[in-house]
């Protein structure tokens, strides 16, 4: 069995890819590392194939898409304040970079696309936990863009037959979550400043809410959902774990008793486009 990759040098990309070496896939990574890291791939690197490409622009890329089973499609610009700023940039990432993808994808007949699509589809919803056929509201030019990806995969599985399903994730934690930005995964900031023994800064009152999962759990989604057969002609699943955590509550999870030594948090204003509650209804994915 042969996969591809896309973002592989990713975060959760990087699991994914040492996960299917280990069910012996023969697996190719496609990634601009843009914000992927070479480091995330050191330890398998003479049992990958690396493709480094820019996949918002057509280009010899594609012949690597020849006798793939499986293409996951992780590649993507993430992140709500940098896309306001910079709309068109992760429109070519997140919404032309999933076409020309998904037309190689095609075009080469792969058995299987899993497309990874992101819980801020639904903004700010009414019901929580928030199920599948929640109302689409994305706030911010990141979603929109996540979301016009999931749409533009979901009429290829109705208009071509195509054989593809969109995981909506959650927040994934875990280890490789670079907590350098500032607008990285939250856990991973915290966990830095907790070994630093520095105060947190949190925007808003800290009692906003999200729904964390391991990232070996969404990898095992992944795998799952790639081997799943069903006659449901384009499947979306929320990936999640259905628990809500607060952050005045992570925050005293990782640092435990430190936490009177290193003081309160900073609070700060809410940043645009930041989601109150998040946690997602996972009774789809269980069945």
């Amino acid at each position: 069995m042969k996969a591809i990759v896309t973002g592989g040098a990713g975060f959760i990309g990087s699991h994914l890819v040492d996960s299917l070496l280990d069910e012996n896939f023969a697996v190719t990574v496609l990634d601009n590392f843009s914000t992927g890291r070479v480091e995330n791939l050191e330890h398998v690197w003479e049992q990958v194939e690396i493709v480094e490409c820019d996949l918002g622009v057509q280009g010899d890329w594609i012949r690597h898409f020849d006798n793939v089973d499986w293409v996951i499609h992780l590649a993507a610009l993430a992140d709500i304040v940098p896309s306001i700023q910079q709309p068109e940039a992760y429109f070519k990432a997140n919404v032309e970079g999933t076409f020309n993808v998904l037309q190689a994808a095609k075009t080469a007949g792969v058995k299987r696309f899993i497309y990874i699509a992101s819980s801020s589809c639904y903004g700010i919803p009414d019901n929580y936990p928030t199920s599948e056929d929640a109302e689409i509201r994305p706030q911010y030019p990141y979603a929109l863009a996540k979301r016009i990806g999931e749409e533009l995969v979901m009429h290829w599985t109705q208009v071509y037959d195509f054989p593809a399903l969109s995981l909506r994730f959650f927040n994934v934690y875990g280890p490789r979550q670079d907590p350098s930005s500032p607008y990285s995964g939250v856990i991973s900031l915290f966990a830095q400043w907790a070994k630093q023994g520095k105060a947190p800064t949190v925007f808003g009152d800290g009692l906003q809410t999200r729904d964390f999962i391991f990232v070996s759990d969404v990898v095992k989604a992944n795998l799952l959902a790639a081997d799943f057969q069903t006659s449901e002609p384009a499947p979306v699943v929320n990936i999640g774990t259905g628990q809500q955590t607060n952050l005045l509550e992570l925050w005293e999870l990782i640092c435990g008793a430190a936490c009177t030594e290193v003081g309160e948090p900073h609070f700060e204003e809410v940043r645009p486009g930041d989601v109150r509650h998040s946690v997602a209804s996972t009774q789809k994915a269980k069945s």
